[in-house]
């Protein structure tokens, strides 16, 4: 998907950035964990593009989770969590090519809105996203 070199120097931007995250306590942040090992993380702000809405900017599990729940229970949790904190709806994004987690937002209740862009992560090479939206307090 990335370039070895690119993806090495985003790894490490992105540590930074879930310190200054953490540090500044922007938006919410989840982990679900198994066995004492974090496995699933999820990342909620007031979204940008869709005023009223909450995105879920991130959520990525280790492969070491998959088919676990953990990601389930993580999603119900952050859904939860949204609802909690006054939100109707949630969007996020994920990539075209990515057919696994288009299944998983689709078991979790998520549908397809209809839009798409394109997104360029810093690489020069962008790639196709989907936005998938859903009601926060139902099933």
């Amino acid at each position: 998907m990335f370039q070895p070199d690119f993806a090495a120097r985003a790894v490490e931007s992105r540590r930074g950035r879930w310190h200054q995250r953490i540090a500044e306590g922007t938006g919410s942040i989840l982990v679900a964990e198994l066995d004492g090992r974090p496995l699933v993380l999820s990342f909620c702000v007031s979204s940008s593009t869709r005023p009223g809405l909450a995105e879920i900017y991130s959520f990525y599990g280790h492969p070491d989770g998959w088919g676990s729940g953990a990601a389930a229970a993580l999603m119900t949790e952050t859904l939860r969590s949204l609802h909690d904190n006054g939100y109707a709806e949630v969007h996020l994004w994920t990539l075209r090519s990515t057919a696994q987690s288009r299944r998983f937002y689709t078991k979790c209740g998520f549908t397809e809105s209809g839009v798409e862009r394109t997104y360029d992560f810093g690489d020069g090479h962008p790639f196709d996203q989907l936005e998938y939206r859903r009601l926060v307090g139902s099933r």
